[in-house]
């Protein structure tokens, strides 16, 4: 009987313990793509280069991919440029596949100089590389007959 208490003593404690960190988890990857967004709006690449990893990938919606860190930085550049307007992130979700990749969905909206919105979602592949959370992916989607 004691050794069955101690097991699930020790068992609800492991649970907690892992409950507490992925909470703590999901707060750095909300502050994370805030950090995407505030980088987009105010167009600072040092600050991208500090949250996305070397290897990102990102599926626009018009259907562009870039490929690595330079182009992605390059692409949201030009894209903030031909496309101006304020930029909101609000994650409405973080889902984790292990300890250190998530994928945290978001819907993104930019509201355009002469009032009208674009609406779409996105979805980060954030992975956790020495103690940082960093995003490895991202796929922003317009859905069909959305303007």
């Amino acid at each position: 009987m004691v050794r069955y208490l101690f097991l699930l003593v020790a068992s609800f404690l492991v649970w907690s313990m892992s409950s507490f960190a992925q909470d703590a988890d999901t707060r750095k990857i909300y502050a994370l793509i805030d950090d995407y967004s505030k980088a987009r709006e105010t167009r600072d690449t040092v600050l991208l280069k500090t949250i996305l990893t070397d290897d990102i990938d990102q599926l626009v919606s018009n259907g562009e991919w870039r490929y690595g860190l330079r182009a992605a930085i390059q692409g949201m550049m030009e894209s903030s440029t031909a496309n101006p307007g304020s930029r909101t992130l609000t994650v409405e979700k973080v889902r984790f596949m292990d300890a250190h990749t998530a994928i945290a969905d978001a819907r993104y909206e930019i509201r355009n100089p002469d009032g009208t919105v674009r609406k779409m979602w996105s979805s980060f592949t954030v992975v956790q590389r020495k103690e940082k959370w960093k995003i490895a992916a991202i796929r922003n989607m317009l859905p069909a007959g959305a303007k």
